[in-house]
């Protein structure tokens, strides 16, 4: 995982979708049985922003301006379904978002401003990982089995998650998803 480097007194943040039980086990397990390191410091998700480091007195700032753009989110119903792979720009095997899409590139594209603001390193693809950089059979197998996977769930918040330490990924704070679908402003 590329994770950029922090100062004793800054904080490593990413901000995601929760994946909810029962698929966040199922997943977890599932990138477990295919070799992959991380399985057990990641928590199941769709990821919004990656990792990002902020000095102490930009957390505060980062957090209004998630609650600001939760605020101007409804929630929505996210339908995971299939496998798919990045390779071989990237050895990463995942399962697809196929209903769910323009919501999490809205909430990305809104994320991504003001005390958040940074470029991409590749193009935004809302999904969730179930191998990474594992050795190609491992990846091979995730894709097959993982081929027919299918979950549905509603997202109803925005997770702001800090990386510890011990090098686990641990949600801090959710923000709701307030809006009402209908007074939703367009990005």
């Amino acid at each position: 995982m590329n994770l950029p480097e922090r100062g004793p007194q800054q904080v490593r943040i990413g901000i995601a979708i929760e994946v909810p039980e029962p698929f966040a086990t199922q997943l977890q397990d599932a990138r477990a049985r295919f070799g992959d390191p991380l399985a057990r410091s990641i928590p199941p998700h769709v990821t919004l922003l990656g990792p990002t480091v902020l000095d102490p007195a930009g957390i505060d700032a980062a957090r209004d301006h998630l609650a600001a753009v939760a605020a101007s989110a409804a929630p929505f119903r996210i339908h995971l379904r299939g496998s798919a792979t990045f390779r071989p720009i990237s050895p990463v095997v995942f399962i697809q978002v196929v209903e769910g899409i323009a919501e999490c590139e809205h909430l990305e594209s809104a994320i991504r401003t003001g005390p958040l603001a940074q470029d991409l390193r590749f193009n935004y693809h809302p999904h969730v990982t179930v191998a990474h950089e594992v050795p190609d059979a491992a990846l091979d197998a995730a894709f097959e089995e993982m081929a027919t996977y299918e979950a549905a769930f509603e997202v109803t918040g925005i997770s702001l998650y800090e990386h510890g330490d011990d090098g686990v990924w641990r949600p801090e704070q959710v923000f709701a998803l307030t809006a009402d679908a209908g007074n939703v402003t367009p990005s």
